[in-house]
């Protein structure tokens, strides 16, 4: 009985995971994410960002938040999206696909596809 129980609650936690590794690669940054929450929330308001350019050298870290679709009732999450961070009228999107996207001002100024490593 014991192993079935700690079989079941170990299944349950790799449900609350992101099925993704922490790290994103896309041809010009290295993303790192980290969820600052407790393990099994869903919706995280205290996730970090650190990311660098492949070219410059150059670093960068924020916080943000996790994105998700909203069931029905328009209170319960039903679905990870990925991530969001803010910089003044810069906004960065990390998707749960590997898509990178910084806006300004509504305007895209940077939009590559990446992976995640462990996958």
């Amino acid at each position: 009985m014991f192993k079935f129980r700690m079989l079941s609650l170990l299944s349950i936690a790799a449900l609350a995971t992101p099925a993704f590794g922490d790290t994103l690669v896309t041809d010009n940054y290295t993303i790192e994410i980290e969820r600052n929450c407790e393990e099994g929330e869903v919706v995280c308001d205290n996730v970090s960002y650190r990311s660098q350019s492949h070219k410059s050298g150059n670093r960068l870290e924020l916080n943000g938040r996790t994105l998700s679709r909203m069931c029905d009732d328009g209170v319960t999450p039903c679905q990870f999206l990925g991530y969001q961070f803010k910089n003044g009228n810069t906004t960065y999107t990390v998707l749960e696909s590997g898509l990178l996207k910084v806006t300004e001002n509504g305007k895209v100024l940077v939009q590559e596809q990446g992976r995640w490593l462990g996958q």
